[in-house]
């Protein structure tokens, strides 16, 4: 080895001390250059790292890249769409599923994967844990869940003026283009009531009756399934063609704090004082047979249940003829409820006396423009929306001041017997939209089952006996738009209202009358994508048909084995306009024999 001679130091002993620390430092820097080096590589790894790690690294448009920190910090937000549901995905942008827009949910700033400009958000679904979803689909801005700008009607309907009302606007026909101003709540990601402009007007629709290009709004359901089912059955009757209906899938009712019966039997009661007089009699027999429902009338024609001031307002007359106060009426259905059975409220729709003697102007009319008087009544006309907006009225009290678990719209139709005043054309239906029958019946339950799921109960439609065919009836009821609509659907098929054919007494023979019935409606329920349940009117009373056959507990029990049979198994009402306790005693062996 080479000794090398050490230069002298001169200066004052600390400048001699640090340059002589400096040659030192100097000398073990070229005796150990390659250790240096290699640790300074090492220290550049560990900072280039530490920053890839922290998504600090250049980025391309090309690239998927994560970035995530040890502390994320999270967002509260909403899925957001021009649609109903949004995908979301996984690391590597694979789609994983999708959600519904309005969901409440929590994002992590911190956690993104980038990918051709676009951020995806880790965002955390409630039960359904977490996934990537786009920054355009988030939002912190309730009122920016919903993108669309513009909808078009898919099924004519009214604008409500106000969203907690039940008054109606203008009618908006098929195709016609709305603005949104706002929405409502969504459920399931479609819109509960969008708030739009039309001509000046500002009102709500339900998203159901609406879609986002016009050329959705102009489709049918289903065309080559559902749709052409109804495509060929014309107006055969005058109560208007099948075709033009709706037959979009409703999703139908479940309250979770109003359970339904599954099945549900039923005995009618009167609102006679009479008979709610009785009502602890009635309570003890049904709490003796597996019956775990009570009908009874709001309304029945000119029997008015309660001095509701519904009536008060809109026909004084009706006020005036109460059977109850709204005490009395009270108490009856409040024991009911505490005995444990599930409470409908009965009502009828357009056969009322007392509403045309106070609103002429809303009556079907003869060409004179007086009041008709056909099918042994008076009759609001069907077309009327003031008509609509009373009824749904009186229904809303009868909810929050008697606690009704559904209510159950009876004569829900046009009156029978007007061919020949139709065909002279000595009739006035005060048309104002220009309608078919069928399409004023199945509206009007649209409007009144949207606004009382609102008030968190059931909507059912009582139907002849006859609406179990594949035609539309004279009278405007049609069995799979009507099913489409309501939660319930009851079809009063009592055998002594079927026509003699020859010698053959449909009366006499329940069990088959009622099987031939039950196999049609069964079939017109699978023409409807979301049928109602069918919960049916049997005959608990004696013929009024000669030879007047009584019906106990044999007659009554073959209708309900009919209706088992054809899978119909909703439940049943037993009828009888008296209400006899006698009468009900005698059917108890039919009504144990009912599965649970």
């Amino acid at each position: 080895m080479k000794l090398r001679k050490r230069k002298r130091i001169s200066g004052t002993p600390k400048q001699k001390q640090r340059a002589q620390r400096l040659a030192l430092l100097k000398q073990f820097l070229r005796e150990h250059t390659w250790g240096v080096m290699i640790a300074g590589l090492i220290l550049i790894a560990v900072v280039l790292f530490i920053f890839v790690i922290a998504g600090a690294s250049p980025k391309t448009a090309d690239e998927t890249q994560t970035a995530q920190t040890d502390t994320p910090r999270y967002e509260s937000g909403y899925i957001c769409a021009i649609t109903t549901e949004v995908p979301y995905y996984d690391e590597d942008l694979s789609q994983s599923g999708t959600v519904a827009r309005g969901m409440e949910v929590t994002y992590a700033t911190d956690k993104t994967v980038r990918q051709d400009g676009v951020t995806y958000y880790m965002t955390y679904f409630p039960t359904l844990g977490h996934g990537y979803v786009s920054e355009e689909n988030l939002t912190q801005n309730v009122h920016e869940v919903i993108a669309e700008k513009t909808v078009y009607v898919r099924t004519p309907q009214n604008l409500r003026p106000e969203k907690d009302s039940y008054v109606l606007g203008s009618l908006v026909e098929q195709g016609t283009e709305l603005q949104v101003l706002d929405y409502e709540g969504t459920t399931n990601g479609v819109v509960d009531l969008y708030k739009v402009s039309y001509q000046g007007e500002t009102g709500y629709i339900s998203g159901q009756y609406v879609a986002t290009t016009p050329e959705a709004a102009n489709e049918v359901y289903d065309r080559f399934g559902v749709y052409a089912i109804h495509a060929g059955r014309g107006d055969k009757w005058g109560g208007g063609d099948a075709e033009s209906l709706d037959y979009y899938p409703r999703t139908k009712a479940d309250f979770a704090d109003n359970p339904m019966p599954d099945p549900c039997y039923a005995i009618y009661l009167t609102c006679d004082p009479a008979v709610l007089g009785d009502i602890d009699k009635y309570i003890e027999y049904a709490k003796s047979t597996k019956i775990n429902a009570f009908v009874v009338n709001i309304m029945d024609g000119t029997s008015i249940g309660y001095n509701s001031p519904v009536y008060e307002e809109y026909s004084p007359t009706a006020y005036q003829y109460a059977n109850n106060t709204v005490e009395e009426y009270q108490a009856v259905i409040q024991k009911i409820k505490d005995a444990g059975f599930y409470v409908i409220g009965r009502l009828t729709t357009f056969n009322d006396s007392f509403f045309c003697q106070d609103h002429p102007e809303y009556a079907i009319a003869d060409g004179s423009g007086d009041p008709l008087y056909v099918a042994a009544s008076y009759w609001p006309s069907a077309f009327c929306r003031y008509v609509w907006e009373y009824k749904v009225a009186l229904a809303i009290d009868a909810v929050e001041t008697m606690g009704f678990n559904e209510i159950q719209f009876d004569y829900v139709r046009f009156p029978d017997g007007t061919g020949d005043y139709e065909k002279e054309g000595d009739i006035d239906f005060h048309n104002e939209y220009d309608e078919t029958k069928a399409q004023a019946i199945q509206r009007f339950l649209m409007y009144a089952t949207d606004i009382l799921h609102e008030y968190g109960v059931y909507v059912g439609a009582d139907v002849f006996g006859e609406t179990s065919g594949n035609y539309v009836t004279a009278y405007g009821q049609y069995w799979p738009a009507i099913s489409n609509v309501a939660d319930v659907i009851s079809g009063m098929p009592y055998p002594d209202h079927f026509s003699q054919n020859g010698s053959y007494r449909p009366w006499e023979h329940p069990y088959e009358t009622m099987l031939d019935w039950a196999k049609n409606a069964a079939k017109r329920q699978t023409e409807t994508p979301s049928p109602a349940i069918v919960r049916t009117w049997i005959q608990a009373y004696d013929a009024i048909r000669p030879p007047y056959n009584t019906y106990g507990a044999e007659e009554v029990g073959g209708q309900l084995r009919a209706l088992q049979e054809n899978g119909l198994d909703g439940g049943f009402m037993a009828w009888n306009a008296m209400c006899s306790i006698p009468k009900f005693e005698t059917l108890k062996p039919a009504f144990d024999a009912l599965p649970d």
